[in-house]
């Protein structure tokens, strides 16, 4: 009897061994370190809250902020929108459009630095693919996309938009096979309209699965940076600095460990903090029953 009361608590201990030892475990040594100036590595003498008035008083972290934020609203609507689109697009079951998925999932596949390397030799300055076909167009290209402040986070979010789209499209294919045929087939009995099957039907049902999609989509945002540091290493003058590059950079240039996690508490208190709002906003209108 022992056993058997104590059986889901073995099963589920090895679960539990590793969320303390690669989860609980960093995060109370990041709280620690954060209360410590580790720049002195011999004495590490307590600071406090030291670390975070130095981070606060930082320009280059809140431009990391910033950008964080332009690059969230430049991916996640964009993939969101592409990916549910495509997916009405092909949600029908046939050859040809089981083959269109899995050439529309493949960049995701793909590590992110070979996505990163790759797009370098598409934004080249007149060498690359993109100058080359402009230049068929308009004539002598000769655009440095990752060397402008202007276009340096366009050009990332493109490779972002390009690389996660047929990943939140697989989640919207789930989300809409699993709506009932027979709802809609009601609609078009009564004479509704597709749009209108769409708008009533289709987006009501399928709020559940937007909300954990656009949550997903948000942490990726926030927590991609590979192709950050391969293309651009944060520049020109900090305009591709993210925050999570940021606090690597911190943490692996400077060995500034404390004011690096003194950031990583703070994005944390972000990320937690942006999941709550996203998921109380987008739960509202998203259960129903269906007998």
């Amino acid at each position: 009897m022992r056993l058997v009361r104590w059986r889901p608590y073995l099963l589920m201990a090895p679960v539990l061994a590793c969320l303390a030892l690669f989860t609980y475990v960093p995060l109370l040594r990041s709280l620690y370190d954060s209360l410590f100036d580790t720049r002195m590595a011999d004495t590490m003498p307590f600071v406090g809250w030291a670390n975070y008035q130095r981070l606060f008083a930082d320009p280059v972290f809140w431009q990391a902020c910033w950008n964080n934020l332009l690059y969230i609203a430049m991916t996640v609507a964009p993939s969101l929108v592409l990916a549910l689109g495509l997916a009405v697009w092909l949600k029908q079951n046939t050859r040809i459009n089981q083959a269109m998925r899995a050439v529309i999932f493949m960049p995701m596949v793909l590590p992110l630095v070979s996505v990163a390397t790759l797009f370098l030799f598409v934004y080249l300055p007149s060498m690359g693919l993109l100058d080359y076909y402009l230049s068929q167009l308009f004539g002598f290209m000769n655009h440095n996309f990752l060397g402008m402040k202007s276009s340096v986070l366009v050009a990332l979010a493109a490779l972002g938009i390009w690389k996660f789209t047929g990943y939140y499209m697989l989640f919207f294919l789930a989300g809409l096979q699993a709506i009932p045929s027979d709802v809609q087939e009601a609609a078009k009995m009564e004479g509704a309209s597709r749009w209108q099957i769409f708008r009533y039907i289709t987006w009501p049902m399928l709020r559940p699965t937007i909300n954990f999609v656009v949550t997903v989509a948000v942490i990726y945002a926030i927590t991609q940076i590979d192709h950050v540091a391969v293309m651009t290493e944060g520049g020109p003058a900090h305009a591709s600095t993210t925050l999570l590059f940021y606090i690597q950079r911190l943490a692996t240039q400077t060995h500034d460990y404390g004011k690096a996690s003194a950031a990583t508490l703070v994005m944390l208190v972000v990320l937690v903090t942006l999941t709550i709002v996203n998921l109380k906003y987008l739960e509202r209108g998203t259960h129903y029953e269906h007998q």
